[in-house]
């Protein structure tokens, strides 16, 4: 009877230690109660992923436009560019007197620099989603600059007048600056640019009646 009991009690213990052994031996779950390192924490599950943007027109599909304020501000740029532009050109061509070859060839780089500063500001607003005006019409009717007198011009009053239209066109993009800043740094990158030029060619071009 005591071998019998015995042998009861060795089956007991040996079926213990196999269970032992599986429970050892079986892979470990992950842990519920802590992230799970093969998804993301940062985000619930099926939320979209968010990216942050300077203004809430960029996140449309088209991508940043334009608001009206900021296409009337560099339409305004625009017209006055061309307008400075037209008057260079004509400076250059009935200017005449005392220095007038090197004028003449100073009056196509102030052409040349406010030709392409249209360019670009035409393009810019083309880009943002705006229709860019530089018809004879629009150009004559809303440019700021003082129009130029008929005929020749000596090179003295030719000096004056181009210095003070280019500093028109810098006063006027200095005063719309900063609100299109406010609503796109990019495109007042460039009017920073332009400004910087037009403002270094005023400086040499007033120097032509200055004296020590």
């Amino acid at each position: 009877m005591a071998d019998g009991a015995a042998g009861q009690d060795f089956s007991v213990v040996a079926a213990t230690i196999a269970e032992h052994t599986r429970t050892a031996d079986a892979p470990t779950a992950p842990r519920r109660d802590g992230p799970n390192p093969s998804r993301p924490t940062n985000r619930s599950k099926g939320a979209p992923m968010t990216t942050v943007t300077d203004n809430p027109r960029s996140t449309n599909r088209k991508g940043f436009t334009a608001s009206a304020g900021l296409g009337d501000d560099l339409q305004q740029v625009l017209v006055d560019l061309i307008g400075l532009q037209l008057q260079a050109k004509q400076a250059h061509w009935n200017v005449v007197g005392h220095n007038f070859r090197d004028l003449h060839l100073q009056l196509d780089e102030i052409t040349d620099a406010a030709r392409d500063a249209a360019d670009t500001i035409a393009e810019r607003m083309r880009a943002l989603g705006k229709v860019a005006d530089g018809r004879a019409p629009t150009v004559a009717g809303t440019a700021g600059l003082t129009p130029l007198p008929a005929g020749e011009l000596g090179t003295s009053t030719v000096v004056d007048l181009i210095t003070d239209s280019m500093r028109t066109v810098v006063a006027g993009i200095r005063r719309v600056h900063d609100e299109v800043d406010r609503e796109d740094p990019s495109t007042s990158d460039l009017l920073h640019g332009i400004v910087v030029e037009l403002e270094k060619q005023s400086w040499m071009l007033s120097a032509e009646n200055r004296s020590a």
